[in-house]
C-alpha cells in the first residue's frame, strides 16, 4: 500500500514539474514564416474544403538560429472570437495549458525552406474562425519557436470553417429506403397472417 501511495505521489509530482517548467509561449522567437491559402474572412467546408500551407524561416534572423530544430508541427488555432466563453479552447501562456491550437494539421521534419503541405479540413472540425501556427521542437520535443499566419493580437488573416451539418442526402435515401422496406414488410406480414388465418378457419 506505502509503494503504490509512493509510486502515485512520484507520477503526481512528475506531472507538476511538466506544467511548471513547460515551455511558454512568450518565450519563443517568430522565426518561422507561414502562409496559408484561404484569404481573410473566406468561409470553408469541414470535410470538403482544403488548404495549402508553407513554411520557412525567416532568413532575417542570424544564421544558425534554427540549429536545434529538429520537427516542425503545423497546427489549426482558433481565433479570439471563437474562444470567448469557451474555457476548453482558453490561451494560456504555458504551452502545457493552452488551448488555442487543438487541431494538428501535419508533423515533419525540419527543413529551413521549400516546406509546404495540402490539408483538407477534417470533418471534426467545429464551425468556427481559426488562422494556422507552426511550432519548431528541438530534440527534447520541446516547442523552442514558432510562426503563424496572423498578427500578434490574432486579428488578421483569419478565416472561418464552416462544420458538417450531421445530415447528409445519402442517410437520408437510405433512411427512407429502410422505412418503405419495414412498411411493405410489415404490409407483407399482415397478408400473409390473414391468409393462413382464412385458410386455418376453413379446415
Amino acid at each position: 500500500m506505502a509503494s503504490a501511495v509512493l509510486l502515485v505521489s512520484l507520477l503526481l509530482i512528475s506531472c507538476l514539474a511538466a506544467i511548471c517548467h513547460g515551455a511558454t509561449f512568450s518565450s519563443l522567437q517568430k522565426t518561422l514564416v507561414v502562409t496559408a491559402s484561404p484569404k481573410n474572412g473566406q468561409d470553408l467546408k469541414a470535410g470538403e474544403d482544403s488548404i495549402t500551407l508553407t513554411w520557412s524561416f525567416n532568413t532575417s534572423f542570424p544564421a544558425r538560429t534554427d540549429s536545434a530544430y529538429r520537427t516542425v508541427q503545423v497546427k489549426l488555432c482558433y481565433a479570439p472570437i471563437s474562444q470567448q466563453d469557451r474555457a476548453w479552447r482558453k490561451t494560456e501562456d504555458n504551452l502545457v495549458k493552452d488551448k488555442t491550437c487543438q487541431h494538428k494539421i501535419v508533423e515533419k521534419p525540419y527543413g529551413p525552406s521549400n516546406n509546404n503541405f495540402t490539408w483538407t479540413v477534417q470533418r471534426d472540425v467545429p464551425t468556427g474562425t481559426y488562422f494556422v501556427r507552426a511550432y519548431a521542437y528541438n530534440s527534447e520535443e520541446e516547442e523552442v519557436a514558432y510562426g503563424q499566419t496572423t498578427d500578434t493580437r490574432k486579428t488578421t488573416n483569419l478565416f472561418q470553417v464552416e462544420a458538417i451539418s450531421g445530415r447528409h442526402v445519402s442517410l437520408d435515401i437510405a433512411s427512407i429506403c429502410f422505412s418503405a422496406f419495414a412498411v411493405v414488410s410489415l404490409f407483407g406480414f399482415f397478408l400473409l397472417e390473414k391468409r393462413r388465418t382464412n385458410n386455418s378457419q376453413k379446415k
